[in-house]
């Protein structure tokens, strides 16, 4: 699972040593916050892969890790089979036009994304847990307690 770093200049995915072996990559990606233009969230992945891996790493519809090349840039991809994702565009980054990233924390980026930032570099999870208000009942009013579900016994054999 990918970590994503955010702070009040950078976003950075934060790879492990499998990712970073896979992707031929030395180190994290870091794109400064300015040059993100628009975040989407995306059930399939795989449709918005563009170019051809070089160097990467592809198993078609299981994992697909590196840099894909094609005629509008670079991009930096990193699918883990049909999951959920987030499709970054970037404006003016001297590396790369697009991150596509496998994620369960999407949301939790996109909400990040709009919300000032840290000066040190945070997980965006714990970011929007902490800077977000959840939405729950009036805390005057007690929550209904929950009743048991019983099994009805069954019936003896022979």
């Amino acid at each position: 699972m990918v970590t994503l770093l955010l702070d009040s200049s950078r976003l950075e995915v934060a790879l492990s040593a499998t990712e970073r072996t896979l992707a031929f990559r030395k180190d994290a990606v870091r794109v400064e916050r300015a040059h993100i233009a628009k975040v989407q969230l995306v059930d399939d992945p795989w449709t918005w892969l563009r170019g051809v891996p070089n160097p990467g790493t592809v198993i078609p519809r299981t994992v697909a890790m590196g840099v894909w090349r094609s005629a509008g840039g670079d991009d930096f991809v990193l699918v883990r089979r049909r999951r959920p994702s987030v499709v970054i565009d970037l404006e003016g980054d001297p590396e790369f036009q697009r991150l596509v990233l496998t994620t369960r924390h999407g949301l939790a980026l996109v909400q990040a994304l709009r919300l000032e930032g840290e000066d040190e570099p945070v997980n965006v999870v714990q970011l929007v847990t902490t800077e977000i208000p959840v939405q729950g009942g009036d805390a005057a009013t007690p929550s209904p307690a929950r009743t048991s579900r019983r099994r009805a016994p069954r019936p003896a054999q022979a």
